[in-house]
């Protein structure tokens, strides 16, 4: 009776683990760049919201401080220049927006007077930002 001895398998390199593999790493460089995005907002503390969602065709950041201070894409500007400022930045835009940062701690009524400084400038895509609610 001859005996046939099994050959010897030779290595190879399995695929569908490979792939797997690549899949994971481009969905963390995805993950990576997407929270890599820059807001064009000087760092105020912002009010929590549950349904606060992220708006990303906007074009202009507006932050006012606790104190009143108003900045446009980190350049200070008194309220009276805001609506010439806003207008000069928006020229060649076809529908621009707003990105409005206030402070939690900011006066109601300043809010409302930037509010309406920039509606004066013709911008009506404004978008009051907040923090999403702890759970």
């Amino acid at each position: 009776m001859k005996i046939t001895r099994p050959r010897p398998r030779k290595a190879r390199i399995e695929m569908l683990p490979l792939i797997d593999i690549v899949f994971l790493v481009l969905v963390v460089f995805i993950y990576a760049m997407l929270s890599m995005a820059v807001h064009r907002g000087l760092p105020v503390v912002l009010p929590q919201s549950a349904a606060a969602a992220i708006e990303t065709q906007t074009t202009l950041a507006v932050n006012i401080q606790a104190d009143g201070a108003i900045f446009v894409n980190g350049e200070p500007v008194a309220l009276a220049q805001l609506p010439a400022r806003l207008r000069a930045l928006t020229a060649d835009e076809g529908e621009p927006g707003v990105l409005l940062f206030a402070d939690r701690d900011l006066n109601y009524q300043q809010l409302f007077a930037v509010l309406d400084q920039i509606r004066a400038a013709g911008l009506e895509r404004i978008s009051l930002q907040a923090e999403a609610a702890g759970p």
